[in-house]
């Protein structure tokens, strides 16, 4: 279990366009794993490699849904549909919140980290997830989209935290007693 810092805003490399990956490496399957450890010690829901300070095209998600994790590398939106509306944080962004306006439903292309294809159709916070984790690989924060942006009181984001933690061990526990 290897934890990356985070980068925060206003860390240049959060504002670059990653570069796309043409060859799937164990320095690639590493930093998949590091990322999802991350997104996890950090109680997140996705993370991007430009938040770790790499510029690949590459994303980690867990929203707590049958998907579990979900990790992706070159992903694309293929098809989008439908809107939503409501807060977004992000974890180069501690203590602030925005509401973005996004499509509710995305259908992204990418591969797994066996350099299969996959594709991954998701609704609501899936949606909103693949759409937030994208947008920094091509160098966009939500503070850019965002039509109201605040601070949130620390003790309602710790709150958030502890029912977000509360999720993922939930929707992890099934997989854990397969292996």
């Amino acid at each position: 279990m290897a934890i990356r810092e985070i980068v925060l805003e206003p860390n240049e490399v959060l504002h670059q366009v990653a570069e796309e990956v043409k060859h799937i490496t164990p320095a690639i399957h590493k930093l998949l794993t590091d990322m999802a450890d991350t997104m996890y010690e950090a109680e997140g829901v996705g993370l991007a490699a430009p938040q770790v300070g790499v510029l690949k095209r590459i994303i980690v998600i867990d929203v707590g849904d049958d998907n579990g994790l979900i990790e992706m590398i070159n992903p694309v939106i293929v098809a989008s549909e439908g809107e939503q509306f409501g807060p977004e944080g992000c974890l180069s962004i501690p203590g602030y919140r925005g509401d973005v306006r996004r499509a509710n439903q995305v259908t992204v292309k990418g591969f797994n980290r066996k350099g299969k294809e996959i594709t991954i159709t998701g609704t609501e916070l899936l949606a909103r997830a693949f759409q937030h984790e994208i947008d920094h690989l091509n160098g966009i924060l939500y503070t850019e989209l965002a039509e109201n942006y605040y601070e949130i009181p620390p003790e309602e984001e710790e709150f958030e935290n502890e029912q977000a933690q509360d999720q993922t061990s939930e929707a992890q526990e099934p997989d854990q007693e397969k292996e």
